[in-house]
């Protein structure tokens, strides 16, 4: 088991109570969940990756379970982690679904890479 299919059980009820366009993705060893085209939150081994409202990162990240999001080495604000230990009631685990659907409505999509086959038609075009 590559991630915590219990906490992904969980996360995906609390998300699907509203919001209609869900995708998931496995990536990052783990399960991602797309919201309206754009990463909202996942699960990654035994903890919730998290993407939140930059703003608020200095505030939440002072919370019990909560840990920096550094896959590369390097923090990136914006994302934490959060232990499952800490997301042992219904409660506890909406407040971190719900901090990422809030942002999720101002959130950027990231950019889809251009398939080389998208690219070389493009090229046979001029």
């Amino acid at each position: 088991m590559a991630y915590n299919e219990k906490l992904a059980d969980r996360t995906r009820e609390i998300i699907s109570l509203t919001q209609r366009n869900i995708e998931e993705k496995k990536m990052f060893g783990g399960l991602c969940f797309m919201v309206n085209d754009k990463m909202c939150i996942g699960v990654e081994k035994e903890r919730l990756m998290v993407r939140l409202d930059p703003a608020k990162y200095d505030l939440v990240i002072e919370k019990e379970g909560c840990a920096p999001m550094d896959f590369t080495g390097k923090v990136m604000r914006g994302f934490v982690f959060v232990n499952q230990d800490v997301l042992n009631t219904k409660r506890k685990l909406e407040y971190w679904v719900n901090l990422a659907l809030e942002y999720n409505k101002i959130a950027k999509a990231s950019k889809k890479p251009v398939s080389k086959s998208n690219t070389r038609n493009k090229l046979n075009k001029r």
